[in-house]
């Protein structure tokens, strides 16, 4: 098949097969391309959609956008199953499969360092939020208001703090929207996410369940495991200068789950 080559990943040998079935961005199914010991996982895409120019269209196609994240996700979840994959930029794509390799010259030293400090482990989400009280939090009295966000906020970084505990890393995100929340609306005071070796996440769960329902009228939130996509450096992510098909904007768990 003829096509721009999309990049999900850099990668270390897999340890098991990827799922036959597995489809990624456009429909094509991922494929591996071995350089100097490491591995680009990439598909091909068509480039009436991919170049730099049908990018920079594609970009205002809320449900094109949409279902590449969805496929891009997909094939990411699917390596971090049988290894730890170092995620790329969302429409990260090149020329041909001498593009890819160039890239993969240029970064290999920051590959490997990367993939010496993520292996075996993976990044877990943690949110809290403030649920909404009977009377909508906006229009509670304002002293109501502080109280109730005062509390979540003692509460949120004790939280991070034994979390803290049993990690190797975190990283804190801006506040998300609630609209954003899968489990239904409220104030964020907490988005984080937190470098855990594999070993230990069954460990992790643990302390996040316990805490639930400590307190009333705060929820927390838990995702994952993820491909560390909070703790890759960003260059890392940036395309090389190859000669490339089109280029596409980060994204990842760390940002949207």
């Amino acid at each position: 098949m003829t096509g721009l080559r999309y990049v999900y990943a850099v990668c270390r040998p897999l340890g098991a097969p990827l799922q036959a079935d597995l489809t990624g961005v456009a429909g094509d199914p991922p494929r591996l391309l071995t350089h100097h010991g490491l591995i680009a996982v990439v598909s091909h895409v068509p480039e009436r959609d991919f170049s730099a120019e049908a990018l920079r269209r594609r970009r205002e196609d809320l449900d094109w956008l949409a279902a590449t994240v969805r496929a891009h996700q997909q094939v990411v979840d699917a390596l971090t199953a049988v290894t730890t994959p170092l995620p790329l930029r969302l429409a990260t794509v090149f020329r041909d499969d001498s593009g890819v390799r160039v890239m993969m010259e240029e970064q290999e030293d920051h590959f490997r360092r990367t993939l010496d400090r993520l292996t075996g482990r993976v990044e877990w989400g943690v949110k809290v939020y403030v649920e909404p009280e009977p009377e909508p939090l906006a229009t509670a009295p304002p002293a109501a208001q502080e109280d109730i966000r005062r509390r979540a906020e003692r509460y949120a970084a004790r939280l991070h703090s034994t979390l803290l505990a049993h990690a190797e890393d975190a990283r804190l995100h801006p506040p998300q929207n609630s609209s954003l929340s899968s489990a239904g609306a409220g104030q964020n005071v907490l988005n984080a996410a937190y470098l855990v070796p594999r070993a230990q996440s069954e460990e992790f769960v643990e302390i996040v369940d316990r805490t639930k329902g400590e307190e009333t009228g705060i929820r927390v939130e838990l995702t994952g495991p993820w491909a560390a996509y909070s703790f890759v450096e960003p260059s890392s992510a940036e395309p090389s200068s190859a000669e490339r098909g089109g280029e596409g904007e980060s994204g990842g768990p760390g940002e949207q789950a």
